[in-house]
């Protein structure tokens, strides 16, 4: 199993990019580390908000797949430099301030991935 430092996993977080959406929220990413695969959504949690692989779209090179179709028989290449965007809906979870965001994938490599940042809104 590869390991991955938590200090450069959480560079994939694009500061500034969270967005408050009529009952959901979104936020951008960049794959600045290297080929990879994404082979499972756990869940991501904005605050004390916790969304759901079905609660959860990503978008990506003109796909938009929800957190339930991405598999490890369905998995999603995240190449060095692509972005993607995390679309979580179903609740309000963005206050004014600073907001604490947690994202754990799965990846065939690494195993569980958990990405943390903070964003102010």
């Amino acid at each position: 199993m590869v390991v991955v430092p938590e200090f450069l996993i959480n560079r994939i977080y694009q500061k500034g990019s969270l967005k408050r959406l009529e009952n959901g929220a979104s936020v951008s990413l960049k794959n600045v580390l290297g080929p990879g695969f994404i082979s499972g959504f756990n869940y991501v949690k904005i605050n004390d908000i916790i969304f759901e692989p079905k609660d959860v779209k990503f978008i990506t090179n003109g796909q938009e797949l929800s957190g339930t179709e991405v598999s490890e028989d369905n998995q999603v290449a995240f190449r060095l430099g692509q972005t993607g965007t995390l679309v979580m809906f179903g609740q309000d979870c963005v206050v004014e301030g600073m907001n604490k965001i947690v994202i754990e994938v799965m990846n065939p490599e690494a195993g569980k991935v958990q990405l943390k940042a903070e964003d102010i809104v």
